[in-house]
């Protein structure tokens, strides 16, 4: 019994280390959320948030100061030049890894935020990826006036 004890806790401890130390592909998680495939349970695809008068690397720029506030957030992959930025957030505790892709897509003169966020590890976020995404709208939407309000 003490050593079933002692494998399950070492087991445990292996795999939050896996889980904060794991290494994060740019490649994997770096792509084009407007042609990605909707996660389901497993994250969230925002496709075609509100529209907006501004050039897409300076929409991307206002959306990079917002992530790059939300809590353990840093950027993996990407830039408002390039146009498109992928983000990695952690969770509080544990540090599972979520990625969020932020693209922007123009139509007529007018640019509108894609974003996909989803999960690393397990099969339902529970609704965290919408979350964040939703609060950062609401946040750009306060900051920038939308052509749709």
């Amino acid at each position: 019994m003490k050593l079933f004890l002692v494998l399950l806790f070492l087991s445990a401890a292996l795999f939050l280390a896996y889980v904060r130390l794991a290494p994060s592909d740019p490649e994997r998680w770096h792509i084009d959320p407007s042609t990605a495939n909707d996660p389901g349970d497993a994250g969230y695809l925002l496709n075609l948030g509100p529209t907006f008068a501004l050039e897409p690397a300076e929409l991307l720029e206002r959306i990079d100061v917002i992530a790059m506030q939300w809590p353990r957030t840093r950027r993996l992959a990407g830039s408002a030049d390039e146009g498109r930025i992928t983000y990695v957030t952690r969770t509080k505790w544990i540090g599972f890894p979520d990625y969020t892709t932020v693209a922007v897509e123009v139509s007529d003169g007018v640019s509108a935020p894609v974003i996909l966020a989803r999960l690393r590890f397990g099969g339902g976020d529970l609704g965290v990826n919408k979350t964040r995404v939703d609060a950062w709208i609401t946040q750009l939407v306060s900051d920038v006036q939308p052509l749709d309000q």
